[in-house]
């Protein structure tokens, strides 16, 4: 029986003879198997890992609307409250001031007119305005100005008021007063004050017969 000597199979194998390629030999192994831990390592934690899109998505759908999210949208609808209503606000007051400047320049226009409107009511008391040319003429104008919305006032018996009467003598002797006799009618257009009436301030009694 032959015994072991300790001697290679093959003396003559580089691998048995050369020290360098036995080295790089288990060396490349070594690396082989370090590399397929790492792979292995790689694939189990690939596998433990969840889809971050799904994730995100279970986490939206399972979380309510906070305080702070709901505190922020009732500000949010109250600002919006607010500036429609100081849009509405600021339209209308836009519209009161074109409104006032149309009848600002209305007036001043038709305020022009009113020395031929009592020229035209002078006529009139004296009976010249019964027929002729003159008639059709102060016609044509008194309706023209009515359209623009002149509309005169001051007449016998109307309650006196400072506001809208100029009065050049008071011949009352009571407490109320009313307009006695009209010296120059008085007109507004709309609600615009053009002139005051002209009127002597008498007594209610006095009113038909004060001259």
């Amino acid at each position: 029986m032959t015994q072991p000597s300790g001697m290679p199979h093959n003396p003559g194998d580089p691998v048995n003879t050369d020290p360098e390629a036995t080295s790089a030999d288990r060396a490349e192994a070594a690396a082989e198997e370090a590399k397929a831990a790492q792979d292995a390592q790689a694939d189990a934690s690939s596998e433990a890992e969840v889809d971050p899109t799904l994730d995100a998505g279970l986490t939206e759908e399972a979380l309510p609307e906070t305080p702070d999210v709901e505190a922020e949208l009732a500000e949010r609808t109250e600002d919006l409250q607010r500036l429609n209503a100081e849009y509405t606000n600021y339209r209308r007051r836009t519209e009161r001031e074109r409104q006032a400047i149309v009848e600002n320049a209305k007036a001043k226009v038709v305020g022009e007119f009113l020395p031929v409107l009592d020229d035209i009511e002078l006529a009139r008391q004296h009976g010249d305005l019964e027929e002729g040319p003159f008639k059709s003429v102060a016609d044509k104008v008194t309706k023209i100005l009515q359209s623009q919305n002149l509309q005169p006032f001051g007449e016998e018996g109307d309650p006196f008021n400072p506001e809208i009467h100029e009065a050049v003598q008071d011949l009352s002797t009571g407490g109320e007063q009313v307009v006695g006799t009209v010296l120059r009618r008085g007109y507004r257009v709309g609600d615009k004050l053009v002139r005051n009436a002209m009127v002597i301030i008498a007594d209610p009694a006095q009113s038909d017969t004060a001259e």
